[in-house]
């Protein structure tokens, strides 16, 4: 007989969902500097994402107290790989099987991880011979509150043919399925690809030493006759580090690579985020603003060719990002306190904005000439003018809110 439990349950199924394990929490991630770092918990961070490893629900199913550690040395980030837990399901369980963890687990992480401490601890003792890959590009310094000093960074280039690389870049992808939702590893053997890394220096011993802070790819595209088109498709600072500005130092500093070559005619980005499209813009703006033709009096005067060909050739910005910049320098030159100023603004912003919307009043008009009467009721139920003007007002305002912020961390800067 099946026993219902108060909330409509059997027991055997109340028995199981105790075996169930949000993978985003049993997850553990560490990025090890000391060996006592290993029992510290301040630490440990967690994944925001493990859909693409656990599935859409983001389950362990199997297990209760379910631990999945991945440890990572700061530097060469080798991995130490173990999995703990209070209790498993067992064939008592009606057949039910718990889920195979460790080969989920192993499916993206490669080969040659620690699965015992000790060896993992042997291993950051020869921490002090890793140097970072490549060519450097740029150093700055943040100041650290906490350890009330300034801290040096270093942002390289690396390729393939740099000795190691291939294999440490096989430990660094790992960290995308975990903070990118639709992350996916690169085919390395394209020689198109550039890497761009961030390492903070450090000093453990009286050695100075190199830890893994962040990383991005950028895709070298072909353009008829004899440019490039470089593409950034993957970006992360790893969670320890987010928050500190290393991301614009990054942006920034791949841009500034690749103005300085005759060859490329733009840079763009693959499906960018919300927070990436706003990192841009205050990259770009910051990079922009002492143009000449970004000066108050032209941006008064409204977008124009000349903002779009200094900023391609000078900057290798193309012509829509250039127009964000302008709308952004044009805001911090407005008096929004002033009427005509504000409206003039706004009408500017607008016309841009309004775009989408008259590309669907043209295929409307085209609509006419082809569709029966109750065909173009349809249609024209589905835009209301109205809605329209409210959707318009409130891309508006997000977009000047927005604006406002990169303003806001501009003069921060």
């Amino acid at each position: 007989m099946r026993v219902k439990t108060d909330r409509g349950l059997t027991a055997m199924e109340k028995k199981l969902a105790e075996y169930k394990c949000n993978t985003n929490e049993a997850i553990q991630l560490k990025l090890v500097r000391f060996p006592e770092d290993l029992e510290d918990e301040n630490t440990t961070f967690n994944p925001e994402y493990s859909h693409q490893v656990f599935g859409d629900d983001e389950v362990a199913f199997g297990y209760k107290g379910l631990k999945i550690l991945l440890y990572y040395i700061a530097g060469n980030l080798s991995t130490l790989f173990r999995i703990e837990y209070a209790s498993k399901v067992n064939e008592k369980f009606d057949c039910v099987e718990a889920d195979d963890v460790e080969s989920k687990i192993r499916e993206i992480i490669p080969p040659g991880f620690c699965t015992n401490t000790d060896d993992f601890v042997s291993l950051l003792e020869k921490e002090v011979n890793f140097k970072p890959f490549g060519m450097l590009l740029h150093t700055y310094s943040i100041h650290n509150e906490e350890a009330g000093e300034d801290i040096t960074y270093q942002i390289y280039k690396a390729d393939m043919t740099c000795p190691g690389f291939r294999e440490y870049h096989e430990r660094l992808q790992t960290f995308l399925m975990w903070f990118i939702e639709t992350a996916s590893f690169i085919d390395v053997d394209d020689e198109r690809w550039n890497y761009f890394l961030v390492f903070e220096k450090y000093n453990k011993d009286g050695a100075t030493l190199f830890a893994t802070v962040g990383y991005m790819t950028v895709y070298n595209y072909y353009v008829y006759p004899d440019k490039t088109r470089p593409r950034v498709s993957q970006m992360l600072i790893l969670p320890p580090f987010q928050g500190e500005g290393h991301g614009a130092q990054l942006l920034e500093t791949v841009h500034r690579y690749y103005m300085s070559s005759p060859t490329v005619l733009d840079i763009t980005a693959e499906d960018p985020s919300e927070n990436y499209v706003k990192l841009r813009d205050f990259v770009l703006v910051k990079l922009c603003q002492d143009l000449l033709c970004f000066s108050p009096v032209k941006l008064m005067q409204g977008f124009s060719q000349e903002m779009v060909t200094e900023a391609q050739q000078k900057l290798k910005i193309n012509k829509q990002h250039t127009r964000r910049v302008y709308e952004i320098l044009r805001l911090r030159a407005t008096n929004m306190g002033d009427a005509e100023q504000s409206r003039s603004y706004r009408l500017d912003v607008k016309r841009r904005l309004i775009g989408p919307y008259k590309k669907k009043q043209r295929e409307l008009a085209k609509m006419r000439r082809c569709l029966r009467p109750e065909e173009m009721t349809n249609q024209l139920n589905q835009i209301d003018l109205n809605l329209q003007r409210e959707q318009l007002e409130e891309s508006f305002q997000q977009l000047v809110s927005d604006y406002r912020r990169v303003l806001e961390r501009l003069a921060q800067a």
